[in-house]
């Protein structure tokens, strides 16, 4: 298992005081080539999908009214994938410094690949912290593997009403995992992106 405790000297950036946005969110686009993320789904390919939870106990029915999508958790214990994890936590580390300046620590999770699929993938409105491991999420990270397909735009609930995050291939989207989100319903082809949550103490 790599190790992902990388949060241990932010660096302050000057300024920063005057961007501070806590109901904001920050994007990269082209952070990640096509050749890049082919690498990674040829990675991901080899764990197994299995249905996304939504977090309490549902029916079928009920829970694919939240959410419906199959998940593939990256257990790397051969370091594939540490370019990601750190080109990830550089990004996080700028809009961090840039938006929020929250304490952070690591990575407790590790990344998700997620497929959403054709009429109908989902994920109703949300938010990534809550309970247990989740308790330690602090910032959502969300990469756009593909852009060929309909609907399925990633919406974030910023002050008074959603915004629409880009969904161009490569793209990088990092948001305050308390921020109220939601992936519209799929309505042609098939949507993947990985997932990350960097997470650190508890609020105070």
């Amino acid at each position: 298992m790599i190790k992902k405790q990388v949060y241990t000297d932010l660096e302050e950036i000057e300024g920063s005081d005057s961007t501070i946005n806590m109901a904001d969110y920050y994007f990269f686009r082209n952070a990640f080539t096509d050749e890049e993320i082919e690498r990674i789904k040829k990675i991901a390919i080899k764990y197994p999908a299995t249905e996304a939870a939504t977090g309490q106990e549902a029916s079928s029915k009920q829970k694919d009214s939240v959410r419906k999508s199959t998940v593939r958790w990256l257990y790397d214990d051969i370091g594939e994938l540490d370019w990601v994890y750190e080109r990830l936590f550089n990004m996080t580390n700028e809009a961090n410094d840039h938006l929020w300046n929250f304490n952070l620590s690591h990575a407790g999770e590790v990344l998700q690949y997620t497929e959403y699929p054709e009429n109908g993938g989902h994920y109703d409105w949300h938010i990534d912290c809550g309970h247990n491991m989740q308790a330690q999420r602090k910032i959502s990270i969300t990469v756009q593997l593909n852009d060929d397909y309909d609907g399925g735009e990633l919406e974030l609930w910023r002050g008074q009403s959603p915004a629409t995050a880009h969904k161009e291939k490569g793209t990088v989207v990092i948001f305050p995992s308390y921020m109220l989100h939601r992936v519209a319903p799929v309505t042609n082809g098939v949507r993947n992106s990985l997932v990350l949550w960097i997470g650190g103490d508890h609020y105070r």
